[in-house]
């Protein structure tokens, strides 16, 4: 019975460093350092280089699918095996390629910056653009809030020893620290932090206090580490926010997420309104674990249910491949195809970084995901969530790779998708066990927890600390301060006094990434609407896959609100659609109350 599989990466390079991996490598720098020269020297846009403008856009793009190639493939090996110095050497490299090739994208807006309105639609109907108008826009838009293109090529330059070397460096340090966990049977097991939060997952609470206080205790370690690299990140961002005339912080956030203000507030006032019902969520979790509140370790925790608490990898296999396989069998063919190719990593070992993910090359049209799998319930979940992504990029196979480039508000709500679908398969099983049921409905408590309280957490801490980072770095204490009252405002009464983890602003790897900013509300977006999709398959069945699979199909084509109404008649800037989203749970809630007693007893 094997612990999980190891992903199979030749289709990206037959070796690491051979001698195809090396000519595709150079074959990407020559490309860049010629597009480069030819685009910096190039006037404005008008009418004499609006071809020349044109070439440099289609060029662009095929060393954009090559890019992604190359990139995905060492992300993977990176993750997969941290340790290896070769590999993060390989990361380092890639930083600075990605750096260079950042400079085309600088002149490429100062090319259209100063365009007339009239000659940058003239543009856009040449040969080669019109399909991919809006990702012109696009860049249109943002060359109006850029410095000048001397200033954006010395900040790109300057990004690969300063702005993203902290985000290495935090990967870095995070996959090779480790925790001495101390199990209830007196053993101390020296164990990667990344399987700390699965331990925190796990059915006994001493294990899940025991994984909490201690793997905090190793964060506690690297606090001051954690807090340069973050203050760091979070100071390069507003300086050049600033330089850039760019308003405010969460600007750039909305702009990545291609989201309006109006579609965000709608949001997160929904989930205001339903505070109730969200408290009434986490006090049901409360009482099913016999509980009078909870602390930050029960979250995500399954109730003690005989016979469910871990899962082999096969048995995470057949009960997702069954899920999807009964609802929805083109999902359930992608799957096996995906298992049968070996595009996922899920092996358990030393040397892994935390967390899930799914990356692809637009070149070979593949994806990969990526996980530890512990045996939890939430371990499979994940797995359907990120095999929901690749399936999402298997929608938009043969577009073109502008066409592609998804926001996040709009990836998660297909990986979320995929996880109500596991979700609903075991629950109308006649096969499972009131057990398997409640197991799963815990999972989707979890869930609701995790995106109507965890996620506004981080985003309420990641505003504060981005409103006081405006006046000078925040010290470590302030930070624990700043996301103990996150924690404790949005939980209210229903946490237990002294529990709010003050290191999660350390642990949380979100919070370092610099190719994103504000890594946190996408998931409850993507989650939410997610519940909106689900809804809509339940009441149209089949049906309603076509104009799914269209929604998928064009994410990367427009604004996120406009892709959901334009697909699925749905208006995401008023409140009525995520409010709806939010009490959607009450069916699963009545049934979670329902089952638990009977299933505990």
């Amino acid at each position: 019975m094997s612990k999980g599989i190891v992903w199979d990466l030749t289709t990206y390079f037959d070796e690491f460093n051979g001698s195809k991996m090396k000519a595709f490598k150079k074959d990407i720098q020559d490309g860049i350092g010629e597009l480069v020269e030819r685009s910096s020297s190039l006037d404005p846009l008008n009418e004499n280089t609006r071809e020349a403008w044109r070439q440099v856009v289609i060029d662009s793009e095929e060393l954009y699918r090559k890019l992604s190639h190359l990139g995905s493939y060492v992300v993977c090996l990176c993750s997969a095996d941290a340790n290896n110095e070769d590999y993060l050497k390989e990361y380092a490299i890639l930083d600075g390629t990605m750096a260079e090739a950042s400079k085309i994208s600088i002149h490429l807006k100062a090319g259209l910056k100063s365009a007339s309105d009239e000659e940058f639609a003239a543009f856009l109907e040449m040969d080669g653009l019109s399909d991919i108008s809006f990702y012109l826009e696009e860049i249109r838009r943002d060359a109006k809030k850029t410095m000048t293109a001397d200033l954006e090529t010395l900040a790109a330059d300057l990004s690969v020893d300063g702005f993203s070397s902290w985000d290495r460096l935090y990967s870095t340090v995070s996959s090779k620290l480790q925790f001495d966990m101390h199990w209830p049977d007196g053993r101390v097991e020296s164990t990667p932090i990344s399987q700390c939060r699965s331990l925190m997952q796990d059915s006994d609470r001493q294990v899940r206090r025991s994984a909490f206080e201690h793997g905090r205790a190793a964060w506690k370690t690297v606090e001051d580490v954690c807090a340069a690299a973050l203050n760091s990140i979070a100071g390069t961002r507003l300086v050049l926010n600033r330089r850039r005339g760019i308003e405010h912080y969460l600007d750039v956030s909305l702009h990545q997420s291609r989201i309006s203000k109006e579609t965000l507030d709608a949001m997160f006032q929904a989930i205001e309104e339903c505070r109730p019902f969200i408290q009434e969520v986490g006090r049901a979790k409360a009482d099913a674990l016999g509980l009078k509140k909870l602390a930050w370790y029960d979250c995500e925790a399954p109730l003690p249910i005989p016979d469910q608490e871990r899962y082999s990898w096969e048995e995470c296999v057949e009960m997702t491949q069954k899920a999807f396989s009964r609802a929805y069998p083109a999902l359930g063919d992608f799957f096996r195809e995906a298992l049968e190719k070996r595009w996922v990593e899920s092996e358990p070992r030393p040397g892994k970084r935390p967390g899930a993910f799914c990356t692809g090359s637009a070149l070979t049209e593949e994806s990969r995901v990526y996980m530890t799998f512990n045996g939890s319930l939430s371990d499979i979940s994940t797995l359907a969530h990120e095999v929901g992504h690749a399936f999402h990029s298997r929608q938009l196979q043969g577009m073109r790779p502008y066409l592609k480039k998804y926001p996040m508000t709009l990836a998660e709500s297909a990986s979320t998708f995929g996880e109500m679908l596991l979700a609903e398969g075991v629950l109308e099983d006649p096969a499972s066990t009131d057990a398997q049921k409640l197991s799963v409905l815990t999972e989707t408590i979890n869930s609701c927890m995790s995106f109507m309280i965890d996620i506004p957490i981080r985003f309420q801490f990641e505003k504060s600390f981005y409103d006081e980072r405006s006046g000078g770095a925040v010290g470590v204490s302030r930070l624990k301060e700043l996301m103990t009252r996150a924690i404790e405002n949005q939980f209210g009464d229903l946490i237990e006094e002294g529990t709010a983890d003050d290191l999660f602003w350390a642990s949380k790897m979100h919070f370092y990434l610099t190719g994103v900013s504000f890594y946190n509300y996408p998931y409850t977006f993507g989650y939410l609407l997610s519940r909106g999709l689900f809804e809509m398959f339940k009441r149209e069945g089949e049906a309603f896959l076509p104009r799914y699979q269209d929604f998928l199909r064009l994410t990367g084509s427009d604004m996120a609100q406009n892709v959901a109404r334009g697909t699925l008649g749905a208006d995401l800037e008023g409140t009525e659609f995520w409010k709806k989203a939010i009490m959607g749970h009450e069916p699963e809630l009545s049934r979670f109350k329902e089952l638990a007693p009977k299933v505990l007893r």
